[in-house]
């Protein structure tokens, strides 16, 4: 075999005249008649042009060359020289080309079921792509993306390892736990009846680092959640997991947004300004939602006092229900830009969050015309002014539950937003939620949940507030005070989208065991299921806390595109399968022996 000297990306003018070797895929084949072939070797780092022609080499090397054909893989040898013709300016390589002397077949190619040369965007659907992965692959927007998330892991390590932080490895057998989404389950042949799961996060191991004096730790690790997979999240992911010991909130913020710089510099050339903060609170008064796109306006803005005022109906009802509420969301030039059927199927459209509808009106020379304009006439100037709004304005309402409303509207306004074009490309916006509440409570199972997990510490002030809790009293007046403990929890947010989330864990025994009492757990359910951790608390366990980092996402981000399928390897469907290696499949009976287990599926639902 010719021994390769340089790749297809890599030739420029000041190498005419070497004698070079390049090693690929053949991308393109040109038959130009009167003994002339050009073919466009490709690797991943680029293509270059090959000649090959009766002037400089031999009849049986032509007729070689006449043979091959789109992806087959070959191996040449040629004197580089410019190219014959004027250069190609859409090629890094397009100003030389090699005068083939020597070639070697070193694959032949079956008929591709697609080429992976892209430049025409000419491929098949997601299906065939993801059967014929290996070929999806090649494709080279999907090797940019293979190398940058190398790159990416690659600045994580760096920039932790300059940190002090120590990667350690976590098991992938692991006991199941109860919180969070299905564990994917696995059979212990050595002790029959006995299962692993695989690990949902590392989040019990790391802390238990952290009592075992390790300091810092990293891991960049596989995750596995039983769940449904959908544009940006599949069942088996990679986070980038940390934790730190003998620190506060503000030690961890300042250490990952310095991380987050790094990452944005190196990879994008890009310098991040100081990270805005919000509180939860903040965040989904404004915005509706905990992880907040704040590259454009369109903010919800409470109106409820104003809307106490008239005697609309959808309002008044909507006030009259416990913490209900009337937000109002405007938007600039929308009386021009939103038609009446768009708005009629924004009220349509919000049914899905439990909302009513979207009441509508625009705003004239200190009028508001059409929609509900008429009902609400009594508070038109305040509410003009409380909206900033201006002749050519539509203000869209939402009237509800402070719960179902903030919902519906924060979901409106992403809709409006993306409808009207007016998210900003290129930018990056870049802030940190935090003060969450710690816990939430669910009605129909009478019950507390904890908003994040159950490790999650609350905020110093709050310490002696959820010691002194009736764990058992589900009273209204209870529950506001235990929904009103603000945990020591936080997520980085990127143009609306969660890249880490993290807290302060508990560290003291007799908190861990005071959360599990509110979440319903009694002691003998607690140390069944997290005995261990107990335990290690009970020997001295420092302050800590961390993050995790979703890698797939911040690849994502950084490789501009909205499918997670994209930035993995060897993604799974949305029905969880791997059509390239047909996973899930069938084992035989024996196996199911060998691991104590038989199935009960009967081929129906």
């Amino acid at each position: 075999m010719l021994k390769r000297t340089h790749n297809c990306g890599e030739l420029r003018e000041q190498h005419v005249g070497q004698t070079v070797t390049l090693c690929g895929w053949v991308n393109a084949y040109r038959d130009h008649g009167e003994g002339l072939i050009f073919l466009d070797l490709r690797d991943r780092y680029g293509l270059t042009q090959l000649v090959f022609d009766t002037e400089t080499g031999t009849r049986e090397l032509l007729e070689l060359a006449d043979r091959i054909r789109n992806e087959d893989v070959i191996a040449a040898r040629g004197t580089v020289r410019l190219r014959d013709g004027g250069p190609n300016p859409k090629l890094p390589t397009g100003k030389i080309e090699i005068v083939v002397s020597e070639c070697e077949v070193l694959s032949k190619t079956a008929k591709p079921p697609f080429l992976p040369w892209d430049d025409k965007g000419q491929l098949p659907g997601e299906e065939v792509r993801l059967r014929y992965r290996y070929m999806d692959l090649r494709r080279p927007r999907m090797q940019e993306i293979l190398a940058k998330r190398h790159r990416i892991t690659k600045v994580t390590r760096d920039y932790f390892d300059e940190q002090g932080f120590l990667e350690i490895e976590t098991p992938m057998l692991c006991r199941s736990t109860p919180e969070g989404a299905r564990d994917f389950l696995v059979p212990s042949r050595l002790q029959p009846g006995m299962w692993y799961a695989l690990p949902q996060s590392p989040q019990l191991f790391k802390q238990i680092l952290m009592v075992a004096g390790c300091d810092r730790y990293l891991q960049i690790v596989r995750c596995f959640r039983d769940e449904d997979p959908r544009a940006d999240r599949q069942a088996e992911f990679t986070q980038i997991d940390l934790e730190m010991s003998f620190v506060d909130r503000e030690t961890v913020l300042e250490t990952m947004e310095g991380f987050a710089r790094r990452l944005w510099k190196e990879v994008e050339g890009v310098d991040l300004p100081p990270f805005e903060r919000l509180t939860y609170r903040e965040a989904m008064d404004r915005f509706g939602i905990d992880r907040p796109d704040t590259r454009y306006g369109l903010e919800l803005v409470d109106v409820s006092d104003l809307a106490a005022k008239t005697e609309f109906k959808v309002f008044t009802e909507a006030l009259a229900k416990p913490r209900g509420v009337v937000k109002c969301i405007r938007v600039p030039g929308g009386a021009d830009k939103l038609t009446r059927k768009m708005t009629d199927g924004y009220s349509q459209w919000v049914g899905q969050f439990g909302a009513g509808g979207v009441p509508v009106t625009k705003v004239g020379d200190g009028k508001l015309e059409a929609g509900i304009g008429k009902f609400i006439e009594p508070i038109t100037a305040e509410l003009i002014e409380r909206m900033g709004a201006e002749p050519g304005d539509t203000l869209l309402f939402g009237a509800d539950t402070y719960s179902t409303c903030t919902k519906a509207l924060g979901e409106l306004r992403q809709r409006v937003a993306r409808d009207l074009d007016l998210i900003p490309q290129g930018k990056w916006n870049f802030l940190w939620v935090v003060d969450f509440p710690m816990f939430e409570f669910d009605a129909q199972s009478d019950r507390f949940y904890a908003l994040h997990h159950p490790f999650t510490a609350p905020t110093p002030e709050y310490v002696e507030q959820l010691m002194a809790i009736d764990t058992d009293d589900h009273s209204p007046e209870n529950i506001d005070r235990v929904e009103s403990i603000v945990s020591a929890g936080y997520d980085m947010v990127v143009n609306g989208s969660e890249i880490g989330g993290g807290s302060i864990r508990i560290h003291r025994q007799d908190v861990q065991s005071q959360v599990f009492r509110l979440l319903g757990l009694t002691p003998e359910q607690a140390k069944q299921k997290f005995s261990f951790l107990l335990e290690a608390l009970s020997y001295g366990a420092p302050p800590h806390g961390g993050i995790a980092f979703g890698l797939d996402r911040l690849v994502m981000h950084l490789c501009r595109t909205e499918n997670i399928r994209d930035v993995i390897a060897f993604p799974k469907t949305q029905t969880g399968a791997d059509l390239m290696c047909q996973a899930p499949n069938e084992v035989d009976a024996e196996q199911l022996r060998e691991l104590h287990v038989a199935s009960t599926w009967t081929g129906e639902d």
